[in-house]
């Protein structure tokens, strides 16, 4: 079964086990679409229906993973629901029954950083930057990272990511466990294609039993959790907050919160 995207800026090459996709983006820094996030899901469910395809890949460019919504589509698209584009690729890539590796090297903004907390090996450059943006922008957490960040961070850490929107960089990602190994940015794809290799090369069935079981507790709960937040994120978008954001992002100056 050959793997196909719908969208250009979504690369996708499926063999020897393993279905790589890359973000093709890297003039606008990799900022995903409707029709990328579209892409993503669809591409997804090909994979986990082709007995081809053993282990996803996610990738970037050396440069930038990428920088989350592209905030100028958003503007101009229909009015998100929990069943918009985003909500759909990360509910995809949250029930997705194989493994996924990233590798993440330059900023990964917003459900670049949420989308790893699904990823079950991530590989990052040591120039990678993490940040979750969600209240500088008058929004709230996505990706179940409301849930799963805590967990992995501790409240106060978790604090500081969503609240504050403070960003964090490779080495203090390795040090609360969200990715596996930090390494020089030219060498970070080939490393985490190694490392999806080793997997391909293990029994399929053990593998996908083995990632239900280790995600089985809460994948009922992270499911639920990734609805929750698409209403409130929805409901937030149409707040004054929300839309002074996205005018000053379309002005080039801060917003300016006071009063909201």
């Amino acid at each position: 079964m050959t793997i196909q995207s719908s969208c250009d800026d979504i690369r996708v090459l499926a063999e020897a086990g393993i279905c790589t996709i890359t973000f093709n983006r890297v003039a606008k820094k990799n900022s995903l679409t409707g029709a990328m996030y579209l892409a993503l899901a669809d591409i997804l469910q090909q994979a986990a229906s082709s007995s081809d395809v053993r282990v996803v890949l996610f990738q970037g460019d050396a440069s930038v993973f990428t920088a989350g919504n592209d905030l100028g589509d958003f503007l101009h698209g229909p009015k998100p629901d929990d069943n918009a584009p985003p909500f759909q690729f990360l509910q995809a890539l949250a029930a997705f029954p194989k493994p996924i590796v990233a590798a993440v090297c330059g900023p990964a903004v917003g459900i670049g950083t949420t989308m790893l907390l699904h990823c079950d090996l991530v590989y990052a450059g040591d120039n990678a930057m993490f940040s979750l943006p969600f209240v500088n922008l008058g929004f709230c957490p996505e990706g179940a990272s409301s849930l799963l960040l805590p967990q992995l961070m501790g409240h106060q850490r978790a604090c500081e990511a969503l609240l504050l929107g403070d960003p964090f960089m490779a080495e203090a990602a390795l040090e609360v466990g969200l990715v596996n190994r930090v390494v020089p940015p030219t060498e970070c794809n080939t490393i985490a294609q190694a490392q999806a290799a080793k997997l391909a090369a293990k029994p399929l069935a053990s593998l996908m039993a083995s990632k239900r079981l280790l995600k089985s507790g809460q994948m009922a709960a992270v499911q639920s959790r990734i609805a929750e937040e698409g209403r409130v994120f929805a409901d937030l978008l149409q707040q004054p907050a929300a839309k002074e954001a996205m005018q000053a992002f379309m002005e080039k100056r801060k917003p300016n919160f006071s009063g909201l």
